[in-house]
């Protein structure tokens, strides 16, 4: 059974605050180490759950948080960017299901450090109508590769929005927010804990899962922070200027439309 594990950082257990999510001073430090233990328990959990191949997506930032040398030897990582299937990368080899650790909740969302994709940027993100994070949006460009989302975890209120999209799946919850940046967390070692238990649940409930298809075309909405953002990003031709900060586009699937937003995200490097 080969299993992809998508790991975030936002919703670690001990993070709360932006400085943890940037590299280049020493709460990033810390945090990474902790997203990189998380990572390590879900691994272990995967192979307590039968897994006989682990591969383990760095989906945070740049994509080069977790020291290769401090991951299980067990499991293969993928790192770096650009790559077209971003925080998904990994499905395409032929996988029984993935796990999301440190997930967040969407833009908007009460959660800690919520947002989607790119918090400059981005005020949030619909498609269909309904508002979508990065669990839905990656969720469903698994479910296009026929890979089930089995297991995820972050704070309450990525669980709260996430769970309907993902009826089967283990949830593990790692902390409770309180406010954008603030919380009440597990311990580190609790956490840990409940990751690789949920895990192993997870592939153990891997025939029950269903991948999550969006009925296509996608007719997405982007709405950014700033109307110049909006002007950047209709240069594109394909997006139509709907306020003077949404526009909408229409995507043949959902890996194209991740692909355009991650697009927009780095073009938007030109307005900072």
């Amino acid at each position: 059974m080969k299993i992809l594990i998508s790991v975030d950082i936002e919703g670690v257990a001990g993070v709360f605050h932006t400085q943890q999510t940037r590299a280049g001073n020493p709460e990033y430090e810390r945090a990474r180490r902790l997203m990189t233990e998380e990572a390590n328990a879900a691994i272990a959990g995967a192979f307590d759950g039968g897994a006989t191949e682990v591969w383990v997506n760095d989906s945070h930032g740049d994509f080069r948080n977790m020291p290769p040398d401090l991951l299980d030897e067990r499991a293969q990582v993928i790192q770096g960017k650009p790559r077209y299937l971003s925080m998904a990368a990994g499905v395409e080899l032929g996988l029984a299901g993935v796990c999301m650790v440190g997930y967040h909740a969407r833009a908007g969302g009460h959660g800690i450090l919520a947002h989607t994709i790119n918090s400059f940027a981005f005020a949030h993100i619909d498609i269909g109508g309904e508002p979508v994070g990065e669990a839905a949006l990656y969720g469903a460009l698994a479910g296009e590769y026929g890979v089930p989302v089995l297991m995820a975890s972050g704070d309450d209120a990525f669980v709260a929005e996430t769970k309907p999209l993902f009826p089967h799946a283990v949830f593990v919850q790692t902390k409770r927010a309180t406010g954008q940046t603030s919380g009440i967390s597990l311990s580190p070692a609790q956490s840990r804990a409940a990751i690789r238990e949920g895990v192993a649940a997870g592939l153990a409930a891997q025939a029950q899962a269903r991948p999550l298809v969006w009925p296509r075309p996608l007719a997405v909405t982007l709405h950014t922070q700033t109307p110049a953002l909006a002007d950047l990003f209709c240069q594109w031709p394909a997006f139509e200027r709907i306020e003077a900060t949404a526009l909408r586009f229409d995507a043949p699937s959902t890996e194209a439309a991740v692909r355009m937003l991650n697009c927009c995200s780095a073009m938007s490097a030109l307005l900072r």
